[in-house]
């Protein structure tokens, strides 16, 4: 093992120089005074190995030499005590210290079960906008078009409910409510299905008719005959996703070429203002787009449905009862409020 050029040692006449080592000494007067002052000293290493390794022993033996403690100096802080920390460079080459713990999340009530079984009903919901449930009245504006459209405009038709981004879960769990047989759940956020979501099914007794996939959506489309086998077309599709992180054009097109959509599907699409919706979906056409502040809302279904609906829609009682409930919408929706 080479000593660096760079080491300069005191000769061993000379009082050792360490890090922490004061002493008074009569060769070294002050230059303002005639009296003896502390003079501070440090002992520099810099032997290395070939591949950059430190040679600790080399270390050790110099350090007795001095007639010093080798466990003062070459001692190291245990893993425990220090902190778990990933550095990462900035573009100006910075390093820049970051925690790997985050903030613990929290969750709210403000979310409720609307109508059939589980009506009134409180749902967990994050706090923040890394889940953004849907508006309670768009959420009511859907279910009384499907249940119209469907011919029974008190409930909805019995059949097998998709929620694609379930989130909370409060659009799946609705429609169990309403008279759907049985859920699938697709949640990528393990967080969220195990704080929110599952809670969410078990405080209203449907967790024994639901199945939560914890994927991507885009992954869960191209491989439903894996989760689902043979039997993979649902009655009813719900597909409420984050609005800036998915290109609708292409979901859209992922959804109608999947083995989940039937001849007799119905999909309900909640996007944003200023987003250019097809007139159809597959085999599907739109039978309903409505607009609540900057929230939009459109649904495919089969072309039955349309006469059906429209059939409800010009009966005197339920003519005046949708008017109102999109009315009301619009108005209180303006602000764009998502409880």
């Amino acid at each position: 093992m080479a000593i660096s050029p760079s080491l300069i040692l005191p000769p061993p006449l000379a009082p050792p120089r360490t890090a922490c080592f004061d002493f008074f000494s009569p060769n070294f007067p002050s230059k303002s005074s005639s009296k003896t002052r502390r003079r501070q000293f440090v002992i520099t290493f810099s032997y290395k190995s070939k591949n950059g390794v430190v040679a600790i022993d080399k270390k050790r033996e110099l350090l007795e030499s001095y007639g010093l403690n080798p466990e003062d100096f070459l001692s190291e802080p245990s893993p425990k005590i220090k902190r778990k920390k990933e550095r990462t460079k900035t573009g100006m080459g910075n390093e820049v210290l970051v925690e790997d713990s985050k903030p613990p999340r929290d969750t709210h009530k403000l979310l409720q079960v609307l109508g059939g079984t589980a009506r009134r009903k409180k749902l967990l919901s994050p706090k923040g906008m890394d889940v953004r449930p849907m508006m309670e009245v768009v959420k009511g504006a859907a279910f009384s078009i499907l249940q119209a459209a469907g011919g029974c405009p008190a409930s909805l038709r019995p059949g097998r409910w998709l929620d694609l981004y379930s989130g909370t879960g409060s659009v799946g769990i609705e429609a169990i409510s309403r008279g759907c047989s049985e859920v699938h759940f697709v949640e990528m956020d393990p967080w969220v299905i195990s704080d929110v979501l599952r809670p969410n099914l078990e405080s209203t007794g449907f967790l024994d008719v639901s199945v939560i996939h914890a994927v991507r959506v885009e992954n869960f489309l191209k491989r439903a005959e894996q989760f689902l086998g043979k039997n993979g077309e649902f009655d009813y599709i719900s597909v409420t996703p984050p609005y800036m992180l998915v290109d609708y054009a292409v979901l859209m097109n992922q959804i109608s070429n999947s083995s989940v959509v039937g001849e007799n599907t119905f999909i309900v699409v909640e996007y944003p203002l200023r987003t250019d919706m097809l007139d159809s979906c597959g085999c599907l056409v739109k039978i309903a787009d409505r607009r609540f502040g900057r929230t939009h809302l459109a649904i495919y279904g089969p072309k039955w449905a349309q006469k059906k609906r429209s059939q409800a829609m010009n009966g005197p009682c339920w003519f005046g009862l949708f008017r109102v409930i999109f009315l009301f919408g619009s108005f209180s929706s303006m602000s764009d409020y998502r409880v």
